[in-house]
């Protein structure tokens, strides 16, 4: 017999009055600004208020993943079942997640908000509007586009070319056929027509450097330098050009301050921002971290996707700009991924999983585990240590998971089963008190690449020391635009790629750990208000599509005004 859902699971709980979930983490009531009865703001002013710890505390721990199936290997229930069990051994523990997205929410994937009896509660909440900082960012990228159109509309007197505009609008629902628009239709008021489209806000580099400001001056001061594009003789054209970023910084005002909420169990959480896995950094903000490392002995937080994405970018990008460095990674694993990565069997987003890979096999996982060793080595490569989390499912067999203690136990690495997911905070207790161990030790964290190495080299670094690919091919358009950064002063910045989630590579169908192949870099683009450059490899759709059935088809509102269907 299965648990109950986890919207039946999350409202069924008895949430902690919220002063009581700030003063766990030793934040004064004064500067907790309440949204409702079971959401709150936290101050800003908590970072420079006289008396206020203003040096990191905490051990500092990212929680990541084995290249996922298209399901997730359930990150962030590891995340927030591991603060619950870490709390239960008497640790002053937080966790800080991004916001989820509402359109996977309504889409494919559902909530993200944990799940069963490791969650983040008012799930509802959570999962849907929160308190507005995704509207917020929606609005101020579209006000930046409309200013855009505007000023071609009245003359164009910074010469910005129609044709080289990079700038986008935002929209967070999915909707593939907002993918390609072309706007500016009808009598001549109605402005220039040109085609442009759609990207979902979790896409919007608003999002990424929102998520990466440390205060409302830098929030500003990123804001300035976001490029909307070229004009006809090749110069950047920014948002401070236009005059926007002020405005823009006025509506992001109250977005820049993280949401407080709590665990199932009463742990604190801090809820803000959701960039984008694929292309973006896919954390949370650098501003919930700062406010979580100086009030506990341990937070947690999680990073998007695989350690090949996510953990990479945590590493190279978000804890660069924070001035962060992580004192371990927690790794975690499930017997499902595995077993896909033997390519064996085939897992469909929105279709049951096959009941061949659901049957012990304890030789389907050793057929995959190369998957996992790999991420091991990604993370051993940043100088910390990696502490391997199985997350375990109801399916699994003790000589399954047993495969995957035998490596840990081959490479010196520490591993313990979690059942939070059934068990709340209690399944995670053992996992707890691994990583409290592992933490005694010192970690010599090192970055894959130097500020003031060249741009082509920092993508090469990514993709041989991280990826373990034999090298790049940079198209020629990418390494003229990557000449061209360097010539716009954007050379010191850190790197993304952009690729699929479902290989370690840039290929979705090299599963496991491949070898012998080489990354393609088809282009480059700045995100300079975000602080970095990426590389797309690969098709990377920034506006997903819905499903044939989705998730928005099965949620409702019964007659007492209860939510229904939500995951």
């Amino acid at each position: 017999m299965g648990i109950a859902s986890d919207l039946e699971i999350a409202s069924a709980a008895t949430l902690l009055p919220l002063p009581e979930v700030a003063a766990r983490l030793e934040i004064p009531a004064d500067f907790i600004e309440p949204y409702g009865r079971a959401v709150a703001k936290v101050d800003l002013d908590l970072l420079s208020a006289p008396g206020q710890p203003s040096v990191q505390r905490a051990k500092y721990v990212v929680v990541t993943a084995v290249t996922p199936t298209p399901l997730g290997e359930g990150k962030t229930t590891t995340a927030v079942g591991l603060a619950d069990g870490l709390a239960r051994i008497g640790k002053q523990v937080a966790v800080t997640l991004r916001q989820p997205s509402m359109g996977p929410t309504f889409g494919i994937k559902g909530g993200a908000a944990g799940g069963g009896y490791a969650q983040v509660v008012p799930m509802d909440k959570l999962n849907l509007h929160l308190t507005g900082d995704f509207h917020a960012v929606t609005a101020a990228h579209n006000l930046l586009a409309a200013m855009l159109d505007n000023h071609l509309h009245h003359g164009n007197s910074l010469g910005i070319d129609p044709r080289n505009i990079t700038w986008r609008r935002a929209l967070d629902v999915n909707d593939r056929s907002l993918r390609n628009v072309v706007i500016g239709l009808g009598a001549r008021m109605d402005g220039l027509p040109r085609q442009t489209g759609f990207d979902i806000t979790a896409a919007s580099e608003v999002m990424v450097l929102l998520a990466l400001a440390t205060s409302h001056t830098d929030l500003t001061e990123r804001l300035k330098r976001i490029v909307v594009g070229y004009s006809y003789d090749g110069r950047p054209v920014t948002a401070e050009d236009l005059g926007a970023a002020g405005a823009m910084a006025v509506i992001l005002k109250d977005a820049l301050s993280p949401n407080l909420l709590q665990t199932l169990e009463g742990t604190p959480a801090l809820i803000h921002c959701g960039p984008f896995g694929n292309i973006a950094t896919g954390s949370s903000s650098v501003i919930a971290d700062l406010v979580a490392t100086r009030r506990a002995d341990i937070v947690l937080t999680e990073a998007g996707f695989g350690a090949d994405m996510g953990a990479e970018r945590f590493m190279n990008v978000k804890c660069r700009i924070a001035g962060l460095r992580p004192d371990a990674a927690v790794l975690v694993v499930t017997v499902r991924a595995l077993k896909a990565h033997s390519g064996r069997f085939r897992i469909a987003p929105g279709k049951p999983l096959p009941p061949e890979l659901l049957a012990e096999n304890p030789d389907d996982v050793r057929a995959g585990i190369a998957n996992l060793r790999k991420h091991i080595e990604i993370i051993e490569g940043f100088g910390i240590w990696p502490v391997v989390a199985i997350n375990a499912f109801p399916d699994d067999a003790d000589s399954e998971h047993q495969v995957i203690k035998d490596l840990c136990g081959q490479l010196g690495v520490k591993c313990a089963v979690s059942t939070h997911v059934v068990d709340g905070g209690a399944g995670a207790q053992e996992l707890a008190r691994v990583l409290v161990d592992a933490l005694r030790h010192p970690t010599r964290f090192r970055f894959t690449y130097e500020s003031d190495t060249p741009l082509a080299r920092k993508i090469e670094a990514v993709a041989t020391q991280v990826y373990g690919a034999d090298g790049v091919d940079i198209a020629p358009p990418a390494a003229k635009a990557l000449a061209e950064y360097e010539r716009l002063g954007f050379g010191d910045l850190p790197v993304v790629i952009a690729k699929t989630h479902l290989s370690i590579s840039h290929d979705p169908t090299l599963l496991g750990a491949p070898t012998g192949w080489r990354l393609p870099v088809r282009e480059v683009r700045a995100a300079p208000g975000a602080g970095y450059v990426y590389a797309i490899c690969g098709d990377i759709r920034t506006m997903p599509g819905l499903s044939r059935h989705p998730n928005a088809e099965r949620i409702d509102l019964d007659e007492t005004g209860e939510i229904l269907g939500l995951s």
